[in-house]
């Protein structure tokens, strides 16, 4: 199951959508509750790898390869939604989900992503290495971060319910999954 949602969600890349408003960090969110072991932190980062190489080897715009520490930022700041999916499943109820956490976490991991993504922008070479580029460059991203919320908040309601609407039962309890953490 897992190998076919990091492709469908490494695909709903290249559908029209607002910049950032995507469902990587809400990948993170649902493979951090639902998936044990440290290859889970993987599974956002290959999503944005696979759709990156396709969108390279066709030539989109936007997306692709691009400045090595912009990259890095972006990877990492996706790959952080893993353990906030951690927290959402830690005291959950009989689902394996705390619901009450999920808007929280979907909103830390768009905080978390806002943060390092643009630190990375930063250091990458469009702004000063100065507290006024800085400045500059987390005002610049501000009208991101909305879009980088709504599609956490959105697609982490749509991933987690469907899956437990679906009535499948986890290959992990969530005791020991919690402990494989």
């Amino acid at each position: 199951m897992i190998y076919l949602l990091t492709l469908a969600i490494a695909a709903t890349r290249f559908l029209p959508h607002p910049p950032n408003f995507a469902c990587l960090g809400a990948l993170g969110l649902f493979a951090g509750c639902y998936f044990a072991g440290r290859k889970t932190y993987l599974v956002p980062a290959a999503a944005l790898l696979i759709s990156d190489a396709v969108s390279h080897l066709m030539g989109i715009p936007g997306m692709g390869f691009y400045n090595p520490m912009v990259m890095a930022a972006t990877y990492v700041g996706v790959t952080l939604s893993v353990p906030l999916g951690r927290l959402v499943r830690s005291h959950a109820d009989a689902s394996g989900v705390n619901w009450r956490r999920l808007p929280i976490g979907a909103f830390a991991a768009s905080t978390v992503f806002f943060v390092v993504s643009n630190l990375g922008v930063w250091l990458g070479p469009w702004y000063p290495a100065s507290v006024e580029g800085l400045v500059a460059c987390f005002t610049n991203a501000i009208p991101f971060y909305g879009y980088t919320a709504a599609g956490d908040l959105l697609f982490a309601g749509v991933m987690f319910g469907a899956y437990e609407l679906s009535g499948v039962k986890r290959s992990v309890p969530a005791p020991a999954a919690a402990q494989a953490a």
